[in-house]
């Protein structure tokens, strides 16, 4: 697996990793496991698609956050790990999607992490999921993804 020939093949670039924005680390090492703090999607300092799926976001917006998010949660991976080569594979994704009474589709907005976890690493990317609905989020932002991977 090599994630850097793919995020090339793919024309994706990973964004900076991402600077905490309160009293954490981005990245926790203990053993073998690296815990990824939350990562809510944000360009240029502003949030992307803030607001509530159901109302103010759409799915597909919900989507493109998750993904945004996922790959900020990558670029910490890297930069904690010096690069991927430790990297294994990823053990759980916990995506909360900010939601308004009655939406029913986190499964749906978690998909966006998801599937570009699993398109850039392959079985290594597949992994197990909780997808839950809050009303809140940090920041206004619509969508957090927090990352648990398997290191060497």
């Amino acid at each position: 697996m090599d994630i850097e020939q793919r995020l090339a093949e793919l024309g994706i670039e990973l964004p900076a990793s991402p600077t905490p924005v309160a009293s954490y680390v981005p990245v926790k090492i203990a053993g073998n496991i690296a815990y990824v703090a939350g990562q809510i999607a944000r360009v240029d300092g502003e949030n992307v698609h803030p607001g509530r799926l159901g109302s103010e976001v759409s799915v597909e917006q919900g989507q493109e956050a998750a993904r945004l998010c996922a790959l900020q949660a990558l670029a910490a991976l890297r930069e904690a790990l010096g690069g991927f080569d430790r990297l294994k594979g990823i053990a759980k994704v916990e995506v909360f999607v900010a939601s308004e009474p009655g939406f029913t589709d986190q499964p749906a907005v978690a998909n966006g992490a998801s599937d570009l976890l699993a398109e850039l690493m392959g079985e290594a990317g597949v992994h197990a999921r909780a997808a839950v609905g809050v009303v809140e989020l940090p920041l206004g932002a619509s969508v957090e993804v927090v990352v648990t991977a398997e290191i060497g």
